[in-house]
């Protein structure tokens, strides 16, 4: 049993296809007895994700600012719901709580929760996998920029290797079960991958 991470949208997007592939990873997450860690909202693909592990039996653990809780956006129906005074807090207690990170599609939220977990698994303050579920190329132009961040010099090519990618929930299942960290040795910002 892990406990998933997923950084997703508060909205559903305007493919159906983003919404049936979080049924789809809830489904398989909660038969294989997995438990979701996510921002605590019912809208969006986050609700569409925490309905679809409640309906098949799975366990929901919600992490949701104050704020957001007060503008009833939070998922009450959830078996955990933390409520936190800053989205700093609900960022930490989700890494916190968390065996592994997948990043479904998202807006500004997802890319801020994925780029703080890459941070610091970058900064070695974890090892845990983090991987984009990359569902019709959402993440392609990402990948590009990352990329080009390489070749201009701001990126160590190396620290790609932080970031998993997988184009299919089978492909994320098997990063998932297959993981091994990297070792690294020395400061983050000269680090060799051994």
């Amino acid at each position: 049993m892990k406990n998933v991470c997923v950084f997703c949208g508060a909205n559903a997007g305007h493919n159906p296809i983003y919404a049936e592939t979080a049924r789809q990873l809830a489904a398989k997450l909660a038969q294989r007895g997995d438990r979701l860690v996510y921002g605590g909202g019912c809208v969006g693909l986050m609700g569409v994700l925490a309905d679809e592990m409640l309906q098949c039996g799975g366990y929901v653990i919600g992490v949701v600012p104050r704020f957001l809780k007060d503008h009833e956006v939070a998922h009450e129906g959830i078996q955990e719901l933390l409520i936190t005074d800053s989205m700093h807090q609900r960022k930490a207690i989700m890494a916190e709580r968390s065996d592994v990170v997948v990043a479904l599609p998202g807006g500004f939220g997802s890319l801020d929760e994925l780029f703080e977990i890459l941070t610091w698994k970058q900064l070695h303050l974890h090892q845990k996998p983090v991987v984009l579920l990359n569902i019709l190329g959402f993440y392609d132009h990402l990948l590009q920029l990352l990329n080009h961040m390489v070749t201009e010099g701001f990126l160590k090519s190396h620290n790609m290797g932080l970031l998993q990618v997988a184009s299919s929930i089978e492909q994320l299942l098997e990063i998932m079960d297959n993981y091994q960290p990297p070792t690294l040795t020395g400061k983050w910002i000269d680090q060799q991958i051994v």
